[in-house]
C-alpha cells in the first residue's frame, strides 16, 4: 500500500514538471515584479488581484463582483449608441440585442434592422459581433430582405467600442483605490 502511494505521489509530480514550459513553472517573469514586497502588494492590489482584509471583514463597499447589464460597458455603449432605433429584444443574458425594423422619413419603403451578439465582456475589437439587415418593399406585400455588411458596421462597432472605453475609463477612475504602505511599527 506504501509503495502505491509513493507511486502515485512520483506520478503527480511528473504531470506537473510535464506541464511546465521550458522546465519553468506557469505563471510570472521575476523580472517584472518589484523585489520590495510592499511595492509588490501595492501592484497587485491596484491590477485588481487580492484583496483587502478591511473590505473582508468590514464588508466591501463595491457590493460584490456581480456582473449586472449596468456595469458591463460594452451593453451599456451598445444601448446608447443606438437608442434612436425601437428594441425588439434585449437579452443581457445571452449576450444579444436585436432592433426592431427602423424606418426614417426620407425612404418609408426601406427598413433598417441591427443585431448585435456580445462574444466577450472585455473591450476589444473581435467582441462583437454586427449584422445589419435592410428591407425594401415595393408594396406592403413584397419585401426583400438581405443581409448587408460595409461602412455602416464598421461605424457601428467603432462607436461602441469608443464609448465603451470611456465607460470603462470612468468606472476605472471613480473606483480606484491607491494602496497606502502601513508601518506594522506604527
Amino acid at each position: 500500500m506504501k509503495q502505491i502511494k509513493l507511486a502515485l505521489v512520483f506520478v503527480s509530480i511528473i504531470f506537473l514538471l510535464v506541464g511546465c514550459k521550458n522546465g519553468k513553472l506557469p505563471g510570472s517573469d521575476a523580472r517584472k515584479i518589484p523585489y520590495d514586497p510592499k511595492e509588490r502588494v501595492k501592484r497587485n492590489l491596484e491590477q485588481g488581484k487580492g484583496f483587502r482584509l478591511n473590505n473582508a471583514i468590514m464588508g466591501n463597499k463595491r457590493g460584490g463582483d456581480f456582473e449586472f447589464a449596468s456595469s458591463n460597458e460594452l451593453w451599456r455603449a451598445s444601448l446608447d449608441v443606438i437608442d434612436f432605433m425601437p428594441l425588439a429584444s434585449a437579452n443581457y443574458s445571452g449576450g444579444v440585442i436585436i432592433t426592431d425594423w427602423y424606418s426614417d422619413n426620407k425612404n418609408p419603403n426601406e427598413s433598417l434592422k441591427i443585431t448585435i451578439r456580445f462574444l466577450t465582456n472585455e473591450i476589444r475589437s473581435d467582441a462583437l459581433n454586427i449584422k445589419i439587415f435592410y428591407k425594401k418593399c415595393e408594396n406592403l406585400n413584397k419585401c426583400t430582405i438581405s443581409e448587408k455588411s460595409g461602412t455602416l458596421t464598421k461605424e457601428l462597432k467603432k462607436e461602441i467600442l469608443k464609448l465603451a472605453t470611456q465607460y470603462k475609463k470612468k468606472s476605472d477612475d471613480e473606483n480606484f483605490e491607491p494602496y497606502i504602505v502601513s508601518d506594522p511599527k506604527d
